[in-house]
């Protein structure tokens, strides 16, 4: 069975997954990618058939490859360009993070058929519709939690840095829990907005990514799906799509 890897890299961390066939044998988190970050995960006396990664930086692609090469002649920098399982109506496909379009693949392989509304939780949130079709029809890019936090700070003369973790009541008692109640329940009444702003003809599914998600779910109280390896998960079926002649 083959043996691949996917890399996924957001601003403060790169998790790495080692992958035989469909199913995640293995998969680490580190701060920046490394050939000794890589070596751990393969088991003795096999080798990389494929590798695919995507990044929400500005990283040099030669160096990627450079590292990637020692593993496999077979590597994907993830972008709009790259051959898809689905199809990208933004009118600017270019601009399209290669975060948003894996996490748009791996809705469609968690909740296959149906409409989908992508929650990603990270330093930034993104919530992007795919259909039930395989369309990534496009989507929206606001502040990530700590980000609200922190601006709420910077831009102003008295309010205190608070902490994302801590209580967090529907209405906040004194300053530290009214800001953190109002970036965590903020970002919960945008994600229910964007929920009704499906038809519910659509039957739309939630996913929920990022590592800002755990911040969150406590206080929904809708359906949703939870799963921290979405973008794995769509570099995985990219990576196999690809293999199709």
């Amino acid at each position: 069975m083959a043996n691949k890897l996917t890399i996924d890299e957001g601003n403060s961390s790169i998790k790495i997954a080692l992958w035989q066939g469909s199913t995640m044998a293995a998969v680490v988190t580190h701060r920046d990618l490394a050939p000794q970050h890589i070596r751990t995960l393969i088991p003795e006396g096999e080798s990389i058939d494929s590798a695919i990664y995507c990044s929400v930086r500005r990283n040099d692609p030669a160096r990627v490859m450079e590292i990637l090469s020692e593993f496999t002649s077979s590597v994907t920098i993830l972008s709009a360009n790259t051959r898809l399982p689905i199809t990208i109506d933004y009118r600017s496909p270019g601009t399209l993070g290669p975060d948003r379009i894996a996490a748009a693949v791996g809705a469609t392989v968690v909740e296959p058929h149906h409409t989908c509304l992508v929650v990603d939780m990270g330093t930034a949130i993104t919530y992007d519709v795919v259909s039930a079709s395989g369309h990534f029809v496009g989507g929206n890019i606001a502040p990530g939690i700590f980000m609200r936090l922190e601006a709420l700070n910077h831009f102003t003369s008295a309010l205190p840095l608070v902490e994302t973790d801590g209580d967090v009541p529907r209405w906040g008692y004194d300053t530290t829990t009214a800001l953190r109640a109002g970036a965590v329940r903020g970002v919960i009444g945008e994600l229910q907005y964007y929920r009704h702003c499906i038809p519910k003809r659509h039957r739309p599914r939630v996913i929920l990514t990022g590592g800002s998600t755990h911040l969150i779910t406590p206080y929904i109280t809708t359906p949703i799906t939870v799963e921290p390896h979405l973008v794995l998960i769509g570099l995985n079926r990219i990576l196999e799509y690809n293999e199709i002649p």
